[in-house]
């Protein structure tokens, strides 16, 4: 009767929580670790009718390109106590080169929670306001933050989507497509359907926002990552209500509602065909994902419902159309 969660979670001062799904290299741990908000955990948590709690006590951070400056949080963590592993050291200085990335990029920091200095001890939070899905789009094609209806929320809340980029892993030499239900398919003991449905549930019952938000290329693979900075802006327009009361666009393809606008972040970024030079290409690149989601989704279309069926992507059958953030909301 309680659900197990793949996720981050933080929660305000005022006590308004969020929960950040995803795999490996979204962000869970990044966005979690807020300097103006509680840590409450950055992998493992379990909502029951009382709200959520952590079930691990620690952390497990990504280190690859790790600076003060970008993360001082986790950065300032790593200290006596810390585990860090297939990274390089200085023998002499004990210093680590967070940019070596000769054994892999997969460089990794654990450090208990209280290693975080604004981490909320004991880990518990309240019911979230908020419920984040993280993916690491490699192909450059999803906006970075779309806002998701109950039935968009189960559709890829099962999907799980994310991308495996070249060199993070031997013989990946552009990106893959890479999907586990639920953000965490290999622990799954039920059908997928029966956690996403607890998901939907539980936003409806707590009057909860749901949204997709993507941390990965801009411009495609030859682009470049979000700034971390605009990802962060977006997060804090989610806590804060922007985000909501912004006007809406509705990609034809993959059906997602965008924001056309979001405080500190450029317009144009909003928009992922906007960030392609060759528009042909973007297009080419948008209908192969799509087609991959559709035969990922095929494993569990007996258990899913036409509404949610409907919510993955198909050919554009109409040009990209504007909506108010009433519309958009009522969704």
């Amino acid at each position: 009767g309680v659900m197990p969660m793949h996720c981050s979670a933080n929660v305000s001062h005022d006590g308004d929580a969020a929960v950040f799904f995803g795999l490996s290299g979204t962000g869970k741990t990044t966005l979690s670790a807020d300097p103006r908000r509680k840590l409450i955990g950055d992998d493992e948590h379990v909502w029951t009718e009382e709200g959520v709690f952590n079930v691990e006590g620690g952390c497990y951070a990504k280190c690859i390109g790790l600076s003060e400056g970008s993360e001082p949080e986790i950065y300032r963590a790593i200290r006596f106590g810390s585990v860090v592993e297939n990274v390089i050291m200085d023998d002499t200085s004990r210093s680590v080169d967070y940019d070596d990335v000769s054994i892999t990029e997969n460089t990794r920091c654990a450090y208990p929670l209280e290693y975080i200095p604004n981490a909320k001890l004991p880990a518990l939070g309240a019911h979230p306001n908020h419920v984040i899905l993280l993916t690491c789009d490699g192909f450059g094609v999803l906006p970075p933050v779309s806002r998701l209806s109950k039935a968009q929320v189960i559709y890829h809340f099962i999907s799980g989507y994310t991308s495996k980029m070249a060199g993070t892993e031997e013989g990946i030499t552009k990106p893959v497509a890479a999907f586990s239900a639920c953000y965490g398919e290999p622990f799954l003991v039920w059908h997928p359907m029966k956690y996403a449905t607890m998901l939907a549930e539980r936003l409806e019952k707590h009057e909860a926002t749901a949204w997709l938000l993507n941390t990965g290329w801009v411009g495609g693979a030859k682009g470049r990552r979000c700034p971390l900075k605009y990802t962060r802006a977006i997060v804090d327009a989610i806590h804060s209500g922007e985000l909501s009361k912004a006007e809406y666009a509705v990609d034809p393809v993959f059906r997602l509602s965008y924001p056309t606008s979001c405080p500190n972040v450029p317009a144009e970024l909003l928009d992922p065909s906007a960030s392609w030079s060759d528009k042909k290409s973007f297009l080419e690149t948008q209908s192969e994902l799509a087609g991959l989601f559709q035969t990922n989704f095929g494993k569990y279309a007996s258990q899913a419902t036409p509404e949610v069926i409907a919510q993955g992507p198909g050919k554009p059958a109409y040009p990209i159309e504007r909506i108010d953030s009433s519309t958009a909301i009522a969704a």
